[in-house]
């Protein structure tokens, strides 16, 4: 049976006849179904009745309506009144508010907030258009853009549909980071409509998040608005993914005791996020890296390796030019990285691979092979999972990222920014920390956002991407000066 999730969990109001058994048959039906019995709460009473508000969690909807139905099913004395999801009421208004950060008590206070005062500072910006930076929004706030034509496990479901995911990273970037974060969710899927609006909001914010955008127009969105905006563009879905796998890459090494130059690695999966991962993990140190797409393996000798990305790893990739499919790369591997899907890879597979190897089966919900099914040659299992130990979640990067490129007012995230972003996450661990089961934090590490993003400031002022020194004090407007 799969793992059972509170993204798959229910609230049941019960009215119970006041006998002695009665909620024990209800808790018997829940337990006999295969539901996990969490909370139980006195909702009302009366003489006769007693109602309680049960939380159950499931697998997936077809469990929840199971577990229902076995508890209507308990016997007399049992009512269901109604059931209520509670992944559903989380979401019943979105995830986000705006909240002022002035007072706005008295007339003083309006009139410094809006009209008359507001004049002033509209000048002042008119006047010195970087004093946006230190006088509005601008110098905390991201914006979170997507079409909605490659939401995570779901794909193309178009931009409304896309809204709950986005206003969670939104949710997310303000709890590990204090970003404030908004979605924009673009009714197009035009690559340049989508740069036209992208262009046009940016003057309001200081970094764009993009998020899932289908392949390959991604990439081409990415590469023009960075080349076209002076602020960072950062594929969360390509870069973020790939900052947080070279962190666990990081951390399994310095279980293993091995260097990132010695690692046999094979990556599975050559789209946008299979291909960010390769290039960072060779801009962190990895030479023996092999590439696997719906073909097989990508080497120099194929004949479709000359558009971009397979370019890229036809030139950069497989040195010792290793060719056929699955088995043939993962024959003698230490490493096995999975961007694909899901089941793709067989316990029979993953046992030619070397002993003591790592194995990242990063496909979500499902991946390339459940970790129940590694054989004992594997000694590293993580997934996209977080029912699962070692958890690569991009929530690990982009937090602490854009903080610190927002500290520093940073013109782009360049390569430099990434790498020093994954070493940050992997040595929040301690050494006499790590494990098979810990070789990178968990997500609400409270260290990880503050880590990475000093990290990040430090690299962009180290590479020139950075416009300012942070120093942990608002900047103040002195008329005739800057900011």
């Amino acid at each position: 049976m799969a793992n059972l999730s509170a993204s798959y969990s229910f609230t049941v109001r019960i009215q119970l006849d006041r006998r002695p058994g009665t909620f024990a048959r209800v808790a018997a039906a829940v337990a006999e179904a295969g539901g996990d019995l969490g909370a139980v709460d006195i909702a009302r009473s009366s003489s006769a009745h007693l109602w309680r508000d049960v939380t159950v969690a499931a697998t997936d909807t077809e469990h929840a309506q199971r577990i229902v139905d076995a508890i209507v099913a308990a016997g007399d004395g049992i009512e269901v009144e109604h059931v209520s999801d509670r992944t559903f009421l989380m979401h019943l208004g979105g995830k986000l508010e705006i909240r002022s950060r002035v007072p706005l008590k008295t007339r003083d206070d309006l009139s410094m907030a809006y009209t008359p005062g507001v004049g002033r500072i509209c000048e002042a910006i008119a006047e010195d258009p970087e004093r946006a930076w230190a006088l509005t929004i601008k110098r905390n706030t991201v914006a979170v853009v997507s079409d909605g034509t490659a939401v995570l496990g779901l794909g193309d479901i178009g931009p409304e549909a896309a809204m709950p995911v986005m206003e969670g990273k939104a949710v997310l970037f303000k709890r590990f980071a204090n970003v404030d974060a908004w979605p924009i969710c673009l009714d197009t899927t035009d690559v340049e409509e989508i740069i036209a609006a992208v262009k046009a909001i940016a003057p309001g914010f200081g970094g764009i998040n993009l998020e899932d955008i289908s392949a390959p127009r991604c990439f081409e969105i990415e590469r023009r608005l960075r080349e076209e905006l002076d602020i960072p563009v950062f594929h969360d879905d390509q870069h973020g993914t790939a900052v947080v796998v070279l962190a666990a890459l990081i951390g399994t090494a310095r279980l293993l005791e091995r260097e990132l130059s010695d690692l046999k690695v094979v990556v599975l999966g050559a789209g946008a996020a299979g291909t960010a991962v390769a290039r960072l993990l060779h801009d962190g140190g990895v030479r023996d890296l092999i590439g696997i797409d719906r073909k097989g393996i990508l080497h120099a000798d194929r004949g479709d390796m000359a558009d971009e990305p397979h370019a890229w790893w036809a030139e950069t990739t497989n040195p010792r030019n290793v060719t056929g499919g699955i088995d043939e790369a993962l024959t003698g591997a230490d490493v096995f990285i999975g961007l694909s899907g899901p089941n793709l890879v067989t316990t029979e597979q993953v046992a030619r691979m070397a002993d003591g190897a790592a194995v990242f089966a990063m496909a979500n919900p499902v991946p390339e092979i459940h970790p129940e099914d590694v054989p004992p040659n594997v000694r590293v299992v993580a997934t996209g999972r977080s029912d699962y130990p070692n958890q690569i979640n991009n929530v690990l990067c982009f937090p602490g990222l854009f903080r610190g490129a927002l500290d520093v007012r940073a013109h782009a995230i360049d390569e430099g920014m990434k790498v020093a972003a994954a070493h940050a996450i992997a040595e929040v661990i301690p050494a006499e920390q790590l494990s098979e089961e810990y070789i990178i934090p968990s997500v609400f590490n409270e260290e990880v956002a503050t880590a990475v993003a000093h990290a990040v400031a430090a690299a962009a002022r180290e590479s020139g991407t950075a416009r300012r020194m942070p120093d942990g004090a608002a900047p103040l407007y002195v008329p005739g000066g800057k900011a």
